[in-house]
C-alpha cells in the first residue's frame, strides 16, 4: 500500500478539520496528502514519505521504534530468511520452542532473586525481541507457502 492511499483510509475515519487544526496545517495540504506525488504535481509528499525517507536516509530504526512505542507498541524486524529448513515445519517448530526456552531461562536466572536489573530487564526484553522475530519469520513461511508440502528431511544412510 502506498503513503497516500493509507492516509485516504485514515482520512475517512477522522476529521481532516480536526487533523489539520490539531497539526495547525491547512485542510487544503491534509488532503493533498491523500493524493499520489505525480510530475504534475498533484499531491505532496506527506509525513509518512518523508519519515521512509528520513530511515533509509540514517539507516537507524530507532526512528521506526520511538514512532512504534507512541503508538503504545514496539517495532520488531522481519527476520531475513535465517531458518535453518524452511521448508521443513519440524525443525521451524523447534526453533520457536528453543527461542521459548530461552526467554524463559533468562526470566528464570533474573527472578531468581525477587529483584530484576536494568541489565536483566534489558535481556528479558532482548530475548523477547528474538523470540518475535523467529516467530513472525514462521508465520510469513506459513502466510507464504512454504510449509504446504511437508517433506521430513532424509536420514543419512548408515555407514559401513
Amino acid at each position: 500500500m502506498q503513503s497516500h492511499e493509507l492516509l485516504r483510509e485514515v482520512l475517512e475515519d477522522a476529521s481532516v478539520k480536526k487533523v489539520a487544526a490539531d497539526l495547525g496545517l491547512s485542510m487544503s495540504l491534509i488532503y493533498k496528502w491523500a493524493e499520489p506525488t505525480t510530475e504534475t504535481g498533484s499531491g505532496t509528499a506527506n509525513p509518512l514519505d518523508r519519515i521512509e525517507a528520513l530511515i533509509r536516509s540514517t539507516g537507524d530504526e530507532r526512528i521506526v521504534q520511538w514512532i512504534a512505542q507512541r503508538a503504545g507498541g514496539f517495532f520488531i524486524r522481519n527476520p531475513k530468511g535465517s531458518w535453518p529448513h524452511p521448508h521443513f515445519l519440524v525443525p521451524a517448530t523447534n526453533r520457536i520452542v528453543q527461542e521459548f526456552a530461552d526467554l524463559l531461562a533468562v526470566i528464570a536466572s533474573a527472578a531468581g532473586d525477587n529483584l530484576i536489573s536494568d541489565k536483566e530487564a534489558k535481556s528479558i526484553r532482548a530475548r523477547w525481541e528474538d523470540l518475535k522475530s523467529v516467530t513472525e519469520g514462521f508465520v510469513r513461511c506459513c502466510e507464504e507457502g512454504n510449509f504446504g508440502n511437508l517433506k521430513l528431511p532424509q536420514s543419512p544412510a548408515p555407514s559401513r
